[in-house]
């Protein structure tokens, strides 16, 4: 039986899987955390670097993955990081020490390349307002991923044992192989023609202030996502007494609306335009954090006044990140995996260094009021992002400038 490899342009189920599978790479294992710790006898914080071992893995991978399928093509890079992940699968699987464990493990962030690689393809195939309404489809989907990975990964845990996870992790490597194999042909049709030449373009990417402006509007919408995490457990046990099994529920909220925001974004974003859409989206976190913590501020504190206003960041959140993600990678199209690479990077080590701060924040003072404190602060720096993209826009257009907005509109 032959199996030819795919020679046209991928479906969007196919990006779809390979974008949430990352997501499920990071999070389905979580439950086996605590028995992870107790079979190999090492602390909770020592089986946590499972986790920001990973993180800080796949923020370096992503510096090196762009800038190889810009030079090398997306489907050799993805094909190569996918075999890295099931090798690592396998280690992880029948690993006998933590030490080992834990090797494999930040082995298996070459899975990042699915999530980073795949809005370069979808830019590879459409113009900018294509590519952020199609972006926003793919992110409606995979926003599955973190709800249902931890309750798989606990139900694996709970009948089979933590290495079951990574039993599945295999699988999953395998099945993604297989399906970029048939259906995932080449679509960066101006590789670099040598190393030399991409890095001398680099400082035109670096220079770029419509870039600078996207990344850092998608790493503040991040970061908001980020500081909900770090700080949520903390509160919902201090300020509102909820119970572990109420938590994993409320902690749904905030996916729950970046869901619905990219699907909206999906629908309109072709018709706003990409900077409008930020704008929007920034708007919305914003004024969801901003009631909330008028209330929590005027003594009026409960689960629906909290995570209600979180629903705001993450539909917010839906509405930005896929506009914003097509922006970073339209500025310089030929270097669009570069581009998305260092977006990327920005999102997870921005991502840890706010998860660090908050956590320590939280720690010394658990009031309500401080966690959306911290929230609206970085929903409102991304705000300030999205508006410094619509001057800059203007400006261009004002001056002549060699691009006109992302949107193809004149600010």
């Amino acid at each position: 039986m032959r199996f030819p490899a795919a020679a046209t342009p991928p479906h969007i189920v196919t990006l779809i899987l390979l974008t949430a599978g990352t997501t499920v790479t990071l999070n389905m294992f979580l439950p086996s955390l605590a028995h992870i710790a107790e079979r190999f006898g090492v602390s909770y914080g020592a089986a946590g670097w499972l986790v920001s071992g990973y993180l800080g893995v796949t923020a370096l991978l992503q510096l090196l993955i762009g800038p190889l399928s810009d030079r090398f093509g997306r489907r050799p890079v993805l094909l190569t990081c996918l075999c890295v992940f099931l090798v690592a699968s396998v280690g992880c699987f029948t690993a006998q020490s933590f030490e080992t464990l834990l090797a494999f493990r930040l082995l298996q962030g070459a899975m990042i390349a699915g999530s980073a690689l795949s809005p370069a393809i979808v830019r590879d195939l459409l113009p900018p307002e294509q590519a952020a309404s199609r972006i926003g489809y793919i992110a409606t989907a995979m926003a599955v991923g973190p709800i249902l990975g931890p309750s798989i990964g606990g139900l694996l845990d709970e009948g089979f044992g933590w290495r079951a996870s990574f039993a599945v992790y295999a699988l999953i490597a395998a099945g993604l192989i297989g399906l970029v194999w048939r259906d995932l042909g080449e679509t960066n049709t101006t590789r670099s023609a040598d190393f030399g030449k991409q890095f001398r373009e680099y400082p035109e990417l670096l220079r770029s202030r419509r870039f600078w402006g996207c990344a850092l509007c998608m790493a503040f919408s991040v970061g908001g996502f980020f500081a909900f995490i770090a700080g949520a457990p903390l509160i919902a046990r201090e300020a509102l007494g909820l119970s572990p099994a109420e938590l994993g529920i409320a902690l749904g909220s905030i996916t729950t609306g970046f869901a619905s925001g990219a699907f909206l974004s999906g629908r309109y974003a072709g018709r706003v335009g990409l900077t409008g859409m930020m704008m929007l989206g920034r708007c919305t976190a914003c004024a969801g954090i901003a009631a909330g913590l008028g209330l929590a501020l005027a003594g009026h504190v409960s689960v629906i006044s909290v995570f209600g206003a979180t629903i705001f960041v993450g539909v917010g959140n839906g509405l930005t990140m896929p506009s914003a993600n097509a922006g970073a990678v339209s500025v310089r199209p030929r270097l669009a995996g570069s581009a998305a690479g260092l977006a990327g990077a920005l999102n997870v080590g921005g991502g840890a260094a706010i998860t660090a701060g908050v956590t320590a924040a939280i720690s010394r003072d658990p009031r309500v009021s401080v966690l959306l404190g911290l929230m609206l602060a970085l929903c409102l720096a991304g705000l300030a992002a999205a508006f410094y993209v619509r001057w800059v826009d203007r400006r261009e257009a004002a001056t002549g400038g060699r691009a006109l907005g992302m949107d193809g509109r004149p600010g």
